[in-house]
């Protein structure tokens, strides 16, 4: 037998270790040591709408924001660089509860009403029957999508599960509209609407003085609160306390889904933020957008200080993220192009930072992409849950192992969103594989090929200079696309659905 070298000894002791350290995390995950999680899930919140930097260069709106929390968080954890959602709430929301990927579960735009969609009236297409009632734990409600749940599964691992904020997994008058139908044990301020009626306890969190009476959008839960002088962002951060104490009480493992409305529409001033912003100089909207900002981050300084309160911090993974990237009418995440519901970066990339107590390096950064579909399986691995892609028809992927190890994960990895509605913007489907991204526009039946390494901004189209790699792509995305049975926009002219890429290229 060939005799090790002093080097291959180290390295064969360190893969031990490495063994031995990640058999170790998980044999504490699976017995009574199970670790507390915390998803800080933002609305509408871009990639530099933070003080944290997430690019290789200090941005503007990094310099104008103001969020120590969030730089504590980072400081204490990992920050992905190329974190990725959908372009709009629903599908990244039903995504992110099931690992299902929007192609499949049909959820690809935006729910409210029950059999209405928000959808346009555009030239040349028009949206397919997509899945506009949303999430449902009843197979038999019409155009919803049924499948095991994030908190009900982590119910089944012991956990008790707190959803506190925005919902916005189903259509009113559909059971999906009530997280406690779709496994949360409590649900505070948790709807069918996608946004506030408003901020301020003052006006009841509703939206009944700026909508002639109309009720739709008004928060649930929060009466204790209403007529007080207290922002909604706080509020629901002092409902959160509340039940997190509850739960360490009982001794239970916990699952907080801290889902703001923050940064949503409509855009209304935290007094307690906003006069600083406004005395630099931005304008009112600018300074109002920036007061939000700050609100959202004592949330999570807040919650942070209240897990070391009651003796938990050292046991709680902490996760921040946001469901998509800003809207138009707030100031460009530059570098990247494009905003909410767009295919460009502005509209899918976010911020994501991952704190977890000797388990993750703190003060790390990592370059994998990664998408909100991993955040189904990657919790229930955190939980302790095995052989998830087995048990799971999912199209999500756990990225635990990137956490744990500080190593790359499958950097050809492909990726895939599709959005064939009609609603803001027209349709489109996109595919990221390595550093190469490809859209696909549906109307016009056009390709777009982008090296995101190369130009973050998207600037050059590179579909008519590397053809061969733009069919490479297109093949793919069509691959993928029949895979997962994707609907697609129906040409008005013919009655007939848009082509798959592979039929469009030269």
């Amino acid at each position: 037998m060939k005799r090790l070298s002093g080097f291959g000894k180290g390295l064969l002791l360190f893969s031990l270790f490495s063994f031995i350290f990640v058999f170790s995390v998980f044999s504490q995950n699976t017995s009574e040591s199970q670790p507390n999680i915390v998803f800080f899930f933002v609305d509408d919140m871009g990639w530099t709408d933070t003080s944290v930097p997430f690019y290789t260069e200090i941005t503007e709106l990094n310099k104008r924001y103001t969020t120590p929390n969030m730089e504590r968080l980072a400081n204490e954890g990992m920050k992905f660089t190329q974190a990725y959602a959908y372009a709009v709430c629903s599908p990244s929301r039903v995504s992110l509860l099931t690992g299902v990927n929007a192609a499949r579960h049909r959820v690809t735009n935006w729910t409210l009403r029950k059999d209405q969609s928000p959808d346009d009236d555009i030239p040349v297409v028009k949206s397919p029957d997509w899945n506009l009632n949303g999430l449902s734990p009843d197979r038999s409600v019409p155009r919803t999508f049924y499948s095991p749940t994030l908190p009900a599964e982590l119910k089944k691992l012991g956990y008790k599960t707190i959803h506190v904020g925005k919902a916005h997994f189903g259509s009113m008058g559909t059971p999906g509209e009530n997280p406690l139908n779709l496994g949360f044990d409590v649900n505070i301020g948790g709807h069918a609407a996608g946004g506030p009626g408003s901020y301020w306890g003052t006006k009841d969190f509703s939206a009944a003085w700026r909508t002639n009476g109309e009720h739709v959008w008004d928060v649930p839960g929060l009466e204790a609160y209403h007529g007080q002088d207290i922002y909604l962002t706080e509020a629901l951060t002092l409902e959160a306390k509340k039940a997190l104490t509850e739960a360490v009480e009982e001794e239970r493992p916990f699952y907080l889904y801290m889902s703001h409305y923050a940064i949503h529409a409509p855009w209304e001033r935290d007094d307690r933020f906003y006069q600083k912003y406004a005395d630099q100089g931005l304008t009112e909207r600018e300074a109002t957008y920036a007061s939000m900002i700050e609100a959202m981050d004592k949330s999570l300084g807040d919650l942070m200080n209240h897990l070391e309160e009651l003796g938990v911090s050292d046991n709680t993974i902490v996760v921040f993220m946001s469901d998509n990237g800003v809207h138009k009418e707030v100031p460009q995440n530059l570098p990247l192009r494009g905003y909410k519901l767009s295919p460009y970066e502005g509209g899918i990339r976010v911020p994501l930072i991952v704190k977890w107590p000797e388990v993750v390096m703190p003060n790390s950064q990592n370059e994998d992409y990664v998408f909100i579909d991993d955040i189904f399986p990657t919790f229930l691995e955190m939980a302790g849950q095995v052989e998830i892609q087995e048990k799971y028809e999912i199209e999500g992927e756990s990225f635990v192992t990137s956490l744990i190890e500080g190593e790359k994960g499958n950097q050809e990895r492909s990726i895939l969103w599709h959005y064939p509605n009609t609603y803001y913007n027209p349709p489109y489907s996109i595919l990221r594989k390595g550093n190469y991204k490809l859209i696909y526009h549906h109307a016009d039946q056009k390709l777009e090929l982008f090296n995101i390494a190369n130009d973050i901004s998207e600037t050059r189209d590179l579909s008519k200079v590397q053809k061969l790699k733009t069919i490479e792509m297109a093949l793919l995305m069509t691959g993928l696309l029949q895979q997962r049975e994707a609907q697609m926009p129906i040409n008005k002219e013919t009655g007939l659905p848009v082509p798959y890429p592979s039929a469009v290229i030269d």
